[in-house]
């Protein structure tokens, strides 16, 4: 008996790889993420597995030997936007893509001119789109403000390794409402702000 073909494997585009972001997402902000998958049509088994796909992709010979670069724009197709960006001495290129689940937002891509190896990967703030107003504590909203919002808002900011392996902190003083200043932490997934963790904002009596 002749062995049944295997069926070809669905297209992963746009929409699983926003999945893919939400997987790491949902680390902090489950309800966020459940009302996220709502709006896409898509349920949590869906989720998981765009996930897997995505791992399976990124660890395979073959995406290894594509790099990282190569593999969004298989999946995202060409960017919305191409820069030169010059970073400190070092000249790079920011690629950018529309995602329909964060309209103001751009995924943006920082490489090596000429497809080389990936620098950055993470959300930014769509050309034009109108930032958040970043002045106290209580503005620090999860999924309102991205990592260099943050930085901008209160500076000097300070880099810290985040609670999972891809998340960023970043420790800073920020003032509330009253005008008190608070040490305060915080946590972004793929750029985007999703928590202050518990016990992390701390006014000027309790600092070491």
């Amino acid at each position: 008996m002749a062995r049944a073909t295997p069926a070809p494997a669905a297209p992963f585009g746009p929409l699983e790889f926003q999945l893919v972001l939400l997987r790491r997402m949902a680390d902090f902000q489950r309800d966020r993420v459940e009302e996220a998958l709502r709006a896409l049509g898509v349920g949590l088994a869906a989720m998981r597995e765009a996930n897997k796909r995505w791992q399976a992709m990124v660890r395979s010979p073959r995406g290894a030997s594509r790099g990282s670069l190569a593999r969004y724009r298989s999946v995202l197709g060409p960017p919305e936007a191409t820069e030169r960006r010059q970073v400190g001495d070092l000249t790079c290129e920011a690629l950018s893509w529309a995602l329909p689940l964060w309209p103001d937002l751009r995924f943006e891509v920082m490489s090596a001119p000429g497809g080389g190896a990936v620098w950055n990967e993470w959300l930014v703030r769509a050309p034009g789109a109108p930032p958040p107003r970043l002045r106290t504590v209580e503005d620090l909203v999860p999924w309102s403000c991205t990592v260099d919002e943050v930085a901008q808002a209160f500076p000097p900011a300070r880099p810290r390794e985040g609670s999972t392996p891809l998340s960023q902190q970043l420790a800073c003083t920020a003032p509330d409402t009253q005008g008190e200043l608070h040490d305060v932490v915080a946590e972004f997934t793929w750029g985007l702000l999703q928590r202050l963790p518990e016990d992390s904002v701390r006014g000027p009596d309790s600092r070491p």
